[in-house]
């Protein structure tokens, strides 16, 4: 078991290494600069579109509900606890990266979309199945020829394992250590109640995952982003310091000598990457069942994940952290926090200090609910990576594991599911990544054809 435990932490190591970095950044800067940064050109428009009835076509939730299920799988213990993991290994300027990954990762999510809604398949049941898995396959084949399922097939395997790692087991775990923390409940029974209200949701497929998301997502969203900026205002006069602490660190010269600069980019850019999942792969699947027959028009609303993800609700975990006095500095500029604190205790104690009695709260139940938008938006990945794998007739025992899985995750140490899950989430984005730069010619061919049209028309 050792071995194959450090064979898992070695396929990690890899698979968030910085050749795969350099990969997944590379391909969004190659989509931004193809797409003429179509993610920031186009969002004023991206926010119309969310409401607007020319998005409106074949498909099983609206473009809305497309946005808020890939955000409420995305929108969870990255923002949290993985924002202060990189504050406290990388250092301040870990948080420039972080940005500049979410600023080219919006390109990543709208190519994703585009070929998502275009290569997207109806199943038996009537409803819309795509993603990565279908795109790898009919995409390159179309592109390519021959047979190029397997590459679909390589994304649905690590999707399909990493889904009850990363989306159900973690997240499940996270939920009951904040409840344990926070008022004493028991992971046994805060495990069967997140394992029912799983059950409720997920029993009624996508239409009721978008229903739920939609109204679940903006909320616990609005409540940490204003939790966030009152902690913000009345620190005012400490607000210039921290976004000065971010932008010196990433290019501190005593770093660049002392080699710190690696770290300071690979956790910005690992850790802005689990946030918003740009190039993984996962967040096109909700977008495929969009109500939507418009590619480019989707893709321009799934551009906007990275932005709302990581350069919204990130910033704000970041910002509050450095406003709070917990970080101090050597003569070198490099960080050391008090207590060792680091991951979600950082960001409670942080808040706690700087909203007295209410700030911890905020903390450990947006975790909470976080946590569970997780679980429910990345039910619909894997099962989506089990019916490519195995047919329609993987739906009900996929659903029941889910369930299952996610009690036992809420009552057992995951170390080991931690380091598999780890590592196959990161191999999705290999398959993917190919797919989208062998087809971003495509990608480019069609914003243009759209766009000179948008104009004739107008």
């Amino acid at each position: 078991m050792e071995a194959f435990n450090a064979l898992i932490g070695q396929i990690g190591s890899f698979a968030w290494g910085p050749i795969m970095i350099v990969f997944l950044v590379g391909t969004g800067f190659v989509l931004t600069v193809g797409t003429r940064v179509v993610q920031f050109r186009r969002i004023g428009y991206a926010f119309k579109l969310l409401f607007s009835k020319e998005t409106m076509g074949e498909g099983d939730i609206t473009p809305f509900q497309a946005l808020m299920t890939s955000l409420a799988a995305t929108i969870g213990t990255g923002n949290i606890a993985g924002v202060a993991t990189a504050l406290a290994v990388g250092g301040p300027g870990a948080i420039f990266w972080m940005w500049i990954t979410a600023a080219v990762g919006g390109a990543t999510k709208y190519g994703e979309a585009v070929l998502a809604i275009k290569y997207r398949q109806t199943n038996d049941k009537g409803e819309k199945s795509g993603g990565p898995m279908y795109y790898c396959w009919k995409g390159m084949e179309d592109k390519f020829g021959g047979n190029w399922k397997w590459l679909g097939g390589a994304f649905a395997v690590f999707g399909f394992i990493a889904s009850f790692g990363i989306g159900n087991m973690v997240q499940s775990n996270s939920v009951a250590a904040a409840m344990d923390e926070t008022i004493g409940l028991s992971p046994v029974i805060s495990g069967a109640v997140i394992a029912v209200l799983t059950a409720l949701v997920i029993l009624g497929g996508i239409k009721s995952i978008g229903k739920v998301t939609e109204k679940i997502v903006p909320v616990m969203a609005v409540i940490y982003v204003l939790g966030s900026l009152f902690i913000l205002f009345t620190n005012a006069g400490k607000v210039g310091m921290a976004f000065g602490l971010i932008f010196s660190n990433a290019f501190n010269a005593n770093a660049v000598s002392g080699g710190l600069v690696g770290t300071v980019i690979r956790m910005g850019v690992a850790r802005g990457v689990f946030s918003n999942e740009a190039g993984l792969g996962s967040a096109p699947i909700a977008h495929a069942a969009s109500k939507n027959d418009n590619p480019i028009t989707q893709g321009i609303i799934a551009s906007l994940g990275s932005f709302l993800d990581t350069i919204v609700v990130c910033s704000m975990t970041a910002l509050v952290i450095l406003v709070s006095g917990l970080l101090t500095f050597d003569a070198n500029g490099l960080m050391s926090v008090t207590d060792e604190l680091t991951g979600a205790a950082l960001t409670s104690r942080a808040f706690g200090i700087a909203m007295p009695g209410f700030g911890s709260f905020i903390v450990s139940f947006g975790l909470m609910f976080f946590a569970f938008s997780t679980i429910i938006g990345w039910y619909y990945y894997g099962s989506k990576c089990a019916e490519f794998l195995f047919g329609l007739k993987s739906e009900m025992p996929y659903k029941w594991a889910w369930v299952i899985l996610t009690y036992v995750g809420a009552t057992i140490p995951l170390g080991f599911v931690w380091n598999i899950s780890d590592a196959f989430n990161g191999l999705m984005a290999m398959p993917n990544l190919v797919a989208l730069l062998a087809l971003s010619g495509s990608i480019f061919k069609w914003t243009k054809e759209y766009e000179e049209k948008e104009k004739l028309s107008a």
